[in-house]
């Protein structure tokens, strides 16, 4: 059975798109899914490649039994090819994710969304940036990506 490649991706990958993967993750674990998937997370910036996710969204995420794992890297042209969803957490992202497939690779293999598409109960049309603010916004930003994610993942099982 071929796996469904999954890529998240928001603009530094150190809060948004970890999280998300982290999530999704959890999500397809507990539904015995995992071997039917492969799921990673980039940023459309350089700045945090190699690094951990921010401290404050891993403690939000342990807070809810959420382990996230991934280390930043930065969305390459390989992975149009190698990923069948690549899903923006905003606008800008989102933007920035079609520029560089139109400047870099021929491939129409992935499907390129915003991950707020599929919300059912928040209003949020892009995932806010919690980096610059206080920790409630890590948690705000869980509250939204696993409403999202969610509805993500029952569009395609």
């Amino acid at each position: 059975m071929k796996k469904i490649s999954i890529l998240f991706v928001c603009l530094g990958n150190i809060c948004r798109s970890p999280a998300a993967e982290a999530i999704f993750i959890d999500l397809i674990k507990k539904k015995g899914l995992t071997d039917g998937f492969i799921v990673d997370s980039a940023g459309t910036g350089s700045w945090h490649i190699g690094k951990k996710a921010d401290a404050r969204m891993r403690i939000s995420a342990e807070r809810r039994g959420l382990n996230i794992l991934s280390t930043a890297r930065q969305i390459n042209p390989k992975d149009f090819e190698n990923f069948n969803y690549i899903l923006a957490m905003d606008n800008s992202n989102f933007k920035n994710i079609n520029d560089l497939k139109n400047r870099n690779s021929s491939s129409n293999f992935s499907s390129i969304k915003k991950i707020q598409d599929f919300r059912s109960v928040f209003k949020d049309l892009e995932v806010p940036d919690p980096y610059f603010g206080g920790d409630e916004g890590f948690d705000h930003v869980l509250d939204i990506l696993e409403d999202s994610v969610g509805g993500f993942l029952e569009s395609i099982s």
